[in-house]
């Protein structure tokens, strides 16, 4: 059984094992973009949402607890500035758009 909400995807738990052996430097620069690119995502999703009213988002009971359990700095990626806040950010998007965040991740973190 799975304890955390992304142990469910491959490319996640890959992708975190990559983004843990970064310099701080590199995190926080990624930090920083993906950041922006989860911002972007969430204006986008917010612009559908007025279309679409009858779109429920919803961020599932594993997720929201993660994201309270990330004040107990538990993860490794909690107790590093560099990148828990985007860490934090992305864990509030849909699934899909978490997701695809990740497996583009994975691509260019397993290309360097």
């Amino acid at each position: 059984m799975n304890r955390r909400w992304y142990d469910e995807h491959e490319e996640t738990q890959e992708t975190l094992e990559l983004l843990k052996r970064l310099d701080s430097r590199t995190m926080r620069s990624l930090s920083r973009d993906l950041s922006v690119i989860v911002k972007q995502i969430k204006e986008l999703r917010e612009e559908a949402k007025k279309d679409d009213e009858d779109e429920e988002i919803s961020l599932g009971l594993q997720r929201v607890l993660g994201l309270y359990q990330s004040e107990n700095a538990r993860r490794w990626y909690d107790k590093k500035p560099e990148v828990n806040y985007a860490m934090r950010s992305m864990s509030t998007l849909p699934k899909e758009d978490f997701y695809n965040i990740m497996e583009g991740l994975h691509v260019t973190l397993s290309s360097r």
